[in-house]
């Protein structure tokens, strides 16, 4: 049985002490994308949408009947399921591309303005705060040989920070997060001291997940590391691939799943891994033919789900060998991590589309379609498809301020970013046109 975060917090002060739960991280308690063995196979009516004043690229967490979730105006804000409607915001100096996690009456998420934050989940109240080294996204002068060489330029496919758990030690809690500034850090959830910060060669956007008694986790220096949760010494590291001169366009963006004794995780050179939670060896790997991958896989069963940038495919493997066992083609890039409901996954592209595809046979059961992708789809796809030279016709795509414009056009979709949660027969997902949305199952 997968040993994930199952921790009840006793006795460590009236905040803890008043709920008793598990904690919750923007997929679920366990880390697997797997919700529920009800099957929904598709969508009924939006039961509601709340507007948040930027994009937003956080996954909600689900708690205390509320959902939380964090949007680019710079707010974290706690919404009321049953109706939709705003309880409280926080409000940061920097947008919010953490996704939260939820223990009880404690809500943690990191900012990019370089803090990482502890609120009251009922008020909305700051616990306490601890400032890192710094938040930012990957870059370069001339990313990717773009010009002008000079020019500093953000990689336009960073979009996420690093989202916290929480530890599973009922005497010690812990929280664990990832930073910009190179750093895994540690602290002490109740007061926010430092505990422990083990340092890489790179920025930390991926989420750490917690197995065993290991922290697993990837970074922008092409290494996938695992440490101990305790101490955070150094257990073992495994290396991915790149490329000397365009590394930037290599590193570890997807966060990790664990399971029957292996981790999984994709990565920026084209790979899904599987490594042996003990050693780090190789267990098996599947090459996407230099596809980026990018979402967290969801486990169910004896079967592990992934999804692909550049290709656009939503992929099933034997969880133990590697064998392919699915295939579902989207319309775009996939970023959105999926959830899993009985024989259905959930997940959108980045064309404006969510999805409902059947696990056993990988066929379309339901699709939502986001209203900036109804508006301007004719537009911007090439038969109901992104194909990216269509977009480039007319630019010099060796110009960084080419790929931001396409960027900017491709936010008229409406892309679905945001991984989705499912609860009591609704599926919440935010997306880049600033919507929270809770879209009902049947």
């Amino acid at each position: 049985m997968l040993k994930y975060l199952l921790v009840i917090f006793l006795g460590l002060d009236a905040a803890f002490a008043q709920t008793i739960s598990k904690p919750v991280f923007h997929a679920n308690e366990k880390h697997t994308g797997f919700f529920t063995d009800k099957n929904y196979s598709g969508f009924d009516k939006l039961a509601w949408k709340f507007k948040s004043g930027g994009k937003i690229f956080s996954s909600p967490a689900i708690s205390n009947r509320v959902a939380y979730i964090g949007s680019e105006d710079h707010n974290l804000y706690a919404v009321d399921l049953k109706t939709g409607k705003q309880i409280w915001k926080f409000t940061t100096g920097g947008a919010v591309n953490s996704s939260p996690a939820v223990c009880g009456n404690r809500l943690c998420f990191g900012s990019f303005d370089g803090y990482f934050y502890e609120l009251d989940a009922r008020t909305g109240k700051l616990t306490w705060s601890f400032k890192t080294g710094g938040e930012k996204k990957v870059g370069a002068k001339g990313l990717w040989t773009m010009k002008p060489s000079s020019q500093y330029m953000e990689d336009l496919y960073d979009f996420f920070l690093s989202s916290p758990v929480f530890s599973d030690d009922q005497l010690h809690p812990m929280v664990y997060f990832g930073s910009s500034d190179g750093n895994l850090y540690a602290l002490n959830a109740v007061t926010g001291k430092l505990a422990w910060a083990f340092k890489t060669g790179g920025l930390i956007h991926t989420s750490p997940a917690l197995y065993d008694g290991k922290l697993y986790f990837g970074s922008w220096d092409t290494y996938f590391y695992a440490i101990d949760a305790i101490t955070g010494k150094l257990i073992w590291k495994f290396k991915t691939g790149d490329q000397p001169v365009i590394h930037l366009m290599e590193g570890i963006q997807a966060s990790a799943t664990c399971g029957n004794g292996l981790i999984y995780f994709g990565a920026r050179d084209g790979y899904f891994y599987a490594l042996h939670a003990n050693s780090g060896e190789l267990a098996w790997k599947y090459s996407a033919n230099g596809s980026w991958i990018l979402t967290t896989a969801a486990i169910k069963g004896g079967t592990v789900y992934a999804a692909t940038s550049d290709t656009y495919q939503f992929l099933g493997f034997d969880a133990k060998t590697g064998r392919q066992t699915l295939s579902f083609k989207a319309n775009g890039y996939v970023y959105s991590s999926p959830a899993i409901a009985g024989n259905t996954a959930f997940f959108g592209d980045f064309t404006g589309k969510f999805f409902a595809a059947n696990l056993l046979s990988g066929k379309l059961t339901g699709q939502f379609i986001t209203d900036g992708r109804k508006i301007n789809a004719g537009k911007l796809l090439k038969k109901d498809v992104l194909d990216y030279n269509y977009l480039s016709i007319g630019k010099d795509n060796s110009l960084y301020s080419s790929s931001v414009d396409i960027m900017n056009q491709l936010y008229k979709l409406g892309p679905v970013v945001s991984s989705p949660v499912i609860s009591n027969g609704i599926v919440y997902f935010g997306c880049s046109d600033g919507y929270l949305y809770a879209l009902r199952l049947k």
